[in-house]
């Protein structure tokens, strides 16, 4: 499902979001950065109620230099008119993580519409930023985003259960369609073990 989806053209840059915190120390000084390698996400073809989409992945960049750990999440801008997705619909892998300073780290996301989802145009950021540590000093006031937009298309609630089995097949594949085998074979084995015990049992009365 991934085809469907594109990101904006031009070269990818890494963006680094003004104004990041500073950790002062007596006369040392740290500094804590995050960047991203992605422009702005727009999915081409229309989101169907109850699909499993697999986004394009994001690649988190640590541009600080200290080693540092951050965490995915989704946001929203009050100006905006578009829809807004629930923070449930994303699942980001790894959600959360550790870069030493220099390092990225890729990450997959994947979005599950649900069945019940209002058609129309939505619009959410993408986030990522340092997770609030403990240390004495630590203030953490950065993150970077991507924009994200989609449009959900009308669907009563048999098309959008037949989108989540036809997703769900796609997406988890090949395990998706072993389980499914597996499932059917356990089936069989249950009805002909209940049916030929039935036919021995008759015989023997």
């Amino acid at each position: 499902m991934n085809s469907f989806a594109r990101t904006s053209a031009g070269v990818l840059a890494v963006v680094v979001l003004s104004g990041a915190a500073l950790l002062f120390a007596h006369t040392a000084l740290a500094r804590v950065g995050v960047g991203m390698g992605a422009g702005e996400i727009r999915l081409t073809e229309s989101v169907k109620p109850g699909g499993i989409y697999n986004l394009p992945k994001l690649r988190i960049f640590n541009t600080g230099d200290e080693t540092t750990t951050y965490g995915m999440d989704v946001s929203y801008h009050a100006e905006n008119p578009e829809l807004r997705p629930r923070k449930d619909w994303f699942s980001f892998s790894p959600a959360t993580f550790t870069l030493e300073a220099t390092k990225s780290q890729e990450i997959s996301i994947t979005m599950i519409v649900p069945v019940k989802a209002e058609p129309g145009a939505y619009f959410v950021f993408l986030e990522s930023g340092p997770v609030v540590s403990n240390k004495p000093g630590t203030s953490v006031g950065i993150a970077v985003a991507t924009k994200l937009f989609f449009t959900v298309v009308p669907a009563n609630i048999f098309q959008a259960i037949l989108f989540r089995t036809s997703s769900f097949f796609t997406t988890y594949a090949p395990w998706s369609w072993v389980g499914l085998a597996a499932a059917i074979c356990l089936i069989l084995f249950v009805f002909f073990r209940k049916f030929f015990s039935f036919n021995i049992a008759m015989r023997k009365n």
